[in-house]
């Protein structure tokens, strides 16, 4: 049998709501699982009670843990009916079950019993999962409790009671005796509830509405990691130890730094008398080698090596040259170096100078030549530390040095500009067939982009067409302008007039909306460029006018527009100043998933990517380790706070024999907000790296990071808000969303191969998968996400309506009475009404201040629908475009959209049912209601003018909130009359 048990605390529970008619309730809470019940006291007249009760449920089947939960009811016990009511509810899945020692207290909102029944509030609950055998089931009370035989008010009997706390009289101390939480006791041990409240407990409260939460797993977790600076507690560094440099925002690893430079008078090894020299450098356990020259006695190397203190099993460093031979290599002299005995720096401390070494040969003699080295103790402070070679990332699988994909690199994406085309006409076109007009239109082309004009018969040899194109272009201006003006033939058939080639960095650029000069272009029929001056020019030639510019005063999106991590322009004489310094320290990931195998194991070659503006980073890739520690630290200036900064993870899958096809396969990724964060706070949390696949929602890993935003003037911070999101050209010639969306697909790809040309690449998915490329296809799953946020935001408003009604329907009559006094003030006064709603919303907003969240926000799986999605709709999520699956499946699904489509046009119908009929009341469609409405015109006139405006808001207030029993349940005379008006629906086919 089993020893694996649940373990649940009920601690407290808040903000109950009332039950006995008195503004209060005696609640309890009944817990279910696996077939077993158990209940704690009950707390009497307490709408914040507190039990800390500890109960054990035996698991029959460990291995379906993760099909079963744990439901825990609030109950309101009734003494004089002896029944039950419930209050609310909490269901928790097995699947965010975690050992005692993760184990934290979780206070979850409430939900409804059942669909009539209503709920407010909190309950805390602490759960985790124990293998202790010396803990045993909970046992139950005596029989004697008051509330054995109750019976709740649907009939079902009140189970009996297990709880292993006991409470004793109201007006005594209470004492709770516990089961041992530890293998060594045996003895049951007393707390007061004093002492265990003053105990300290890490706690996790949620704020938002159960729809909102999550699995345990899938939370951002807090730590407290001691830094460069000292030790993050709270988002500040413990004062006491002060940083040693700038890299404050990662954890201090010291390095072994050999720096390779170059050797002199080397002896020669081969019949040949030649010498094909590497040097191998060898600590322990731990292997590096320098590429080897051929035919060379005087080699220069210039590399460098670094190997983590912490790994090291070795206090000798070993330094040999070698000449590589076919079999075997030959061994040329060695240096040896003590690692007690070398010095240690840092910056700003100058670079140690390389000394010339003799070397010895195997049996400690002199040997012939000399080594230039430089061999030292720093930490990743040090500027060897990017370009040096490290021995977690150099023992490929294959054996060979591959420094150019596995370097950690920063990358600046290249200067985009929009392209803005302006093709107004052609002068003196000419044509084989002189016995038609020709049917004419322009062709325009920068790379892949392609744009055509509408075709126009021209009848004077002189077509206007007029028309306005925008393309992306990027810095340096590789490729150029292409125009061709083509004549349609017949449908499928075109002949090339001319074309015309302009080169981009010719064009002028402007940062503002004035008016651009136009130009006439000569069209050459056999494409000779415009700039050649030796060609011949022909008397009478077809020309093409237009008008064209680099606008750089728009900024071009090249990310979602909802993860945008830069704002200004092209034009940098229009960039504002910077506002803050953004700092990230990539520490290090753990648990993560195997993406490969080797040696039989599973294993991963991960790397990290952040990308904030035009700057992009990417850390070293630590091979074979599934917690991989990076330890880098990067910075950015902020122009913006309402930007975002995304960190992935990825699995390096260049370094197999081949694998220059395969795609680096994605771990997860993180956005953080800068708007979000405190200034100089240090935020250090473990985020959870979430990937959609087509099976469904997965858990990668875990990615520790640290960051702090610095802010360098919190006066410029503030006066951000208040000016414009994007730059001015976009408000003053605004460009259509298709517009947008369509330059951002080609500016996408045009970053991602100016990236993959850079060494090492940074290859083209890494980039789609950072900008969000993928965002704007069709997924049922993001449909029903964002209709569920909607609801969230209009929730607050449908709560307001629900409480007036019951306001109107007099469910608390104490509140309906003040809320008629209120009303009448507020009329009496007017004035009062816009000071009192800002008034309410400050002390609103300065409640909720205690209750601010800590961290950043992180993906959430419930809001995103991705812990309840369908398989089938992942699977149509992840489908190419076009799609490649079966006919069959391609028609359900389209039966599918109709349905959802058809009840999205029913209620659009609706909603333009309602605003037709206001229509009608005055156009005479219905000729007796538009009479009976100007009648009530006319009457409604004549009382308000002699009636105070104040009076009729007041009987109009009274009359909405009267009494029940001055209400009826049929639909009122307004309501009736308004509903028979005519809709334009009669005349729908």
């Amino acid at each position: 049998m089993s020893n694996l048990k649940l373990g649940v605390e009920v601690v407290s529970a808040h903000d109950l709501n009332p039950k006995d008619g008195h503004g209060s309730c005696n609640p309890c809470v009944e817990l279910h699982f696996d077939g077993q019940k158990f209940r704690t006291t009950v707390k009497e007249n307490d709408l914040n009670p507190y039990w800390n009760e500890l109960f054990y449920f035996n698991i029959s089947d460990p291995s379906s843990l993760h099909n079963l939960a744990i439901q825990a009811v609030v109950y309101h016990i009734n003494k004089s009916a002896r029944s039950k009511s419930a209050i609310g509810k909490v269901q928790i899945s097995g699947t965010s079950f975690v050992p005692q020692s993760d184990a934290v207290v979780l206070y979850y909102p409430l939900e409804k019993k059942n669909v009539f029944s209503s709920a407010k509030g909190e309950l805390g609950l602490k759960t985790f999962l124990t293998d202790d055998p010396s803990l045993r089931s909970s046992t139950p009370l005596p029989d004697t409790e008051f509330f054995q035989d109750y019976q709740s008010e649907d009939g079902i009997p009140f189970p009996k009671s297990t709880s292993i706390y006991r409470e004793s009289r109201p007006d005594s101390t209470n004492t709770f005796h516990h089961l041992p939480r530890e293998q060594s006791q045996h003895n049951s041990s007393v707390f007061t509830v004093d002492e265990m409240k003053s105990a300290p407990q890490i706690q996790a409260r949620f704020f938002s509405p159960s729809s909102s939460q999550q699995p345990f797993e899938f939370q951002l977790k807090e730590t407290r990691p001691t830094l460069g600076g000292g030790q993050v507690v709270g988002g500040r560094v413990i004062p006491g130890e002060k940083p040693t440099s700038t890299y404050d925002l990662v954890e201090k690893v010291e390095y072994l730094f050999v720096r390779v430079l170059k050797a002199r008078d080397l002896p020669s090894k081969d019949i040949t008398g030649s010498l094909d020299p590497y040097v191998e450098l060898r600590l322990g356990n731990n292997r590096a080698r320098t590429r080897h020259f051929v035919k060379n006695q005087n080699p220069e190397w210039d590399e460098v090596f670094a190997f983590p203190i912490e790994r090291l099993q070795s206090s000798v460093l070993e330094v040999l040259v070698k000449d590589k031979d076919v079999i075997k290599d030959d061994f040329v002299g060695m240096v040896n170096f003590n690692l007690t005995d070398l010095p240690r720096r840092a910056p700003p401390d100058s670079p140690l100078a390389p000394e010339w070494y003799w070397m010895a040969d195997e049996k400690g003699g002199k040997a012939k030549g000399e080594l230039m080295l430089a061999v030292w103790i720093g930490t990743q402070a040090d500027e060897c530390f990017p370009i040096a070679s490290h021995t977690d990332s150099t023992a490929g699988p294959t054996g060979s040095l591959l420094n150019s994909q596995i370097r950690s690199k920063v990358y600046h994406s290249p200067r985009l500009w929009y392209v803005r085309v302006n093709v107004i006409e052609a002068q003196d076109i000419i044509i084989a067939d002189k016995t038609r007009f020709p049917e004419v239109f322009v062709r325009c082309q920068i790379g892949a982009q392609v744009f055509k004009t509408k075709p126009i018969q021209a009848r004077t040899m002189s077509p206007l067409w007029n028309e306005e194109f925008m393309f992306v272009a990027a810095e340096p201006f590789e490729e150029a302008l292409f125009l061709t003006v083509f004549d349609r033939v017949a449908p499928n058939k075109e002949e090339t007039i001319g074309r015309v080639q302009i080169p981009l960095a010719t064009v002028e650029k402007r940062w503002d909306n004035r008016e651009i000069n136009t130009k006439w272009y000569i069209l050459d029929k056999h494409g000779v460029p415009e700039e050649d001056k030796d060609k011949k020019k022909e008397k009478f030639s077809s020309r093409l006018h237009l008008r064209i510019c680099l606008d750089g005063g728009y900024h071009v999106l090249d990310e979602s527009t909802h993860y945008s991590s830069d704002l200004r322009p092209t034009a940098k004489q229009l960039w504002r100043p910077s506002i803050g310094l953004l700092e990230l320290g990539i520490l290090n990931a753990d648990g993560l998933q195997p993406m490969k195998t080797r040696e039989r194991k599973g294993t991963c070659d991960t790397y990290c990517v952040a990308k904030y503006g035009q700057k992009w980073v990417r850390t070293r890739t630590v091979l074979n380790n599934l917690s991989p520690r990076y330890n880098e630290q990067y910075t950015w200036e902020v122009y913006d706070n309402a930007t975002v900064l995304t960190v992935a993870v990825f699995d390096n899958s260049q370094l197999e024999k081949g694998g220059e096809e395969n795609k680096d396969a994605r771990i997860g990724k993180v956005r953080i907000r800068l708007s979000t964060l405190e200034t100089g706070r240090v935020y250090t949390h473990s985020y959870p790296l979430l990937v959609l696949h087509n099976s469904g929602l997965k858990k990668m890993g875990e990615l520790h990071l640290a960051i702090r935003f610095s802010s360098t003037s919190l006066l410029n911070t503030m006066l951000i808000y208040a000016k414009p999101l994007l730059p001015k050209l976009h408000y003053l010639q605004p460009l259509s969303m298709m517009q947008l969306e369509f330059l951002r697909n080609h500016a996408v790809q045009i970053v991602a191969l100016r990236l993959s040309r850079m060494e090492p690449p940074l290859r083209k998915e890494v980039v789609e998968y950072m900008s969000d490329v993928e965002s704007h296809l069709w997924s049922m799953r993001r449909s029903k996400a964002n209709f569920s946020r909607l609801m969230s935001v209009f929730s607050g408003i449908i709560a307001v309506g629900r409480w007036f009604s019951d306001v109107c329907y007099w469910k608390n009559p104490l509140t309906t009475v003040l809320v008629h006094i209120l009303f009448v003030m507020l009329v009496c006064f007017p004035e009062l009404i816009v000071p009192t709603i800002f008034l309410y919303s400050f002390l609103i907003g300065m409640w909720n201040y205690r209750l601010r969240p800590r961290y950043p926000p992180h993906m959430n799986t419930r809001i995103s629908q991705a812990d309840s999605v369908h398989p089938d709709e992942l699977d149509e999520e992840f489908d190419s475009f076009p799609t490649n699956r079966s006919p069959d499946l391609v028609r359900m699904r389209y039966d599918r959209l109709r349905s959802v489509a058809g009840r999205i046009q029913t209620v659009v119908g609706d909603i333009a049912t309602q605003g037709e009929r206001l229509q009608m009341l005055l156009n005479w469609r219905d000729p007796r209601a538009t009479a009976i409405f100007l009648v009530f015109c006319v009457c409604t006139a004549m009382v308000l003018y002699v009636t105070p405006f104040s009076v009729l808001v007041v009987i109009s207030g009274f009359y909405m909130m009267r009494h029940p029993r001055f209400r009826h349940k049929m639909p009122s005379a307004t309501i009736n009359f308004f509903r028979r008006l005519p809709a334009r629906t009669d005349s729908m086919l």
